[in-house]
């Protein structure tokens, strides 16, 4: 009958001896299981990122191709100079519009045309004796020559231009009948023009974009004889306009 207890207690030692074994092993298994389960998640994560920055950096590089191997781009705006009117007068503000035609050699190079306009009232002389004060005068650009593009992301480009030509300036229409050059204008004519410009363009669309292009104008008109002369007049503006792009290299 003794020996029938000590098997019965045993039997019920060595029972919650495996029962607690189970239970020690089970939270381990758990954890083992739940950190295979994110593992698995993390790597099924990670591959559609990877897939999806390839993706968009293919589509960047056909944006990009599809941009910048146009052809022609063509551009109109309008903006602003700040013009020396004569060798002795102060310098007026002027209304621009401006609108060139670059044709591409390759994505980077492009022969340019170039014509702008420019109006405003000129401060004359204080002294004349006509009692003038402010003449309105135009001034035309007819330009010709190069850009570079030497920045290109899939919305930003920069290219720098440089040209040379004629500027037609018409300095007697608003001086009551007189020639500009009585009161301190240059004389009316055709004289040699150049230009220096850096243009930024915001690409909207692989065909359109704006253009904000800060630019220096030199022009080379005449003062009367007798006057003071600059053979070299310095002018700086600024303009806006909107780009359209078309035909492929």
């Amino acid at each position: 009958m003794c020996d029938v207890r000590k098997s019965a207690v045993r039997l019920v030692l060595t029972g919650l001896a495996a029962g607690a074994l189970l239970a020690a092993m089970a939270p381990a298994k758990a954890q083992s299981v739940s950190q295979n389960v994110t593992l698995g998640r993390h790597k099924q994560e990670t591959r559609p990122k990877h897939e999806t920055n390839a993706s968009r950096q293919a589509r960047i590089k056909r944006t990009m191709e599809e941009t910048y191997s146009h052809r022609y781009e063509v551009t109109g705006g309008g903006g602003y100079l700040r013009f020396r009117s004569g060798s002795q007068t102060k310098k007026n503000n002027e209304v621009s519009w401006a609108t060139a035609v670059n044709y591409y050699l390759n994505p980077k190079l492009a022969i340019v045309g170039d014509i702008r306009g420019s109006f405003g009232n000129a401060k004359t002389l204080q002294d004349n004796q006509y009692f003038v004060n402010r003449a309105q005068i135009n001034e035309y650009t007819f330009l010709g020559g190069a850009s570079y593009r030497f920045y290109a992301k899939e919305k930003l480009a920069l290219s720098a231009q440089a040209l040379g030509g004629a500027g037609w300036g018409i300095f007697s229409g608003g001086a009551k009948g007189l020639p500009g050059t009585d009161v301190g204008l240059w004389k009316d004519g055709v004289r040699p023009a150049f230009s220096l410009g850096v243009s930024a363009d915001y690409n909207v669309t692989p065909t359109l974009a704006l253009r904000l292009t800060p630019t220096w104008v030199a022009t080379t008109f005449a003062s009367a004889p007798g006057s003071p002369s600059v053979p070299l007049q310095n002018n700086i503006g600024l303009n806006v306009g909107v780009l359209y792009r078309f035909g492929k290299q």
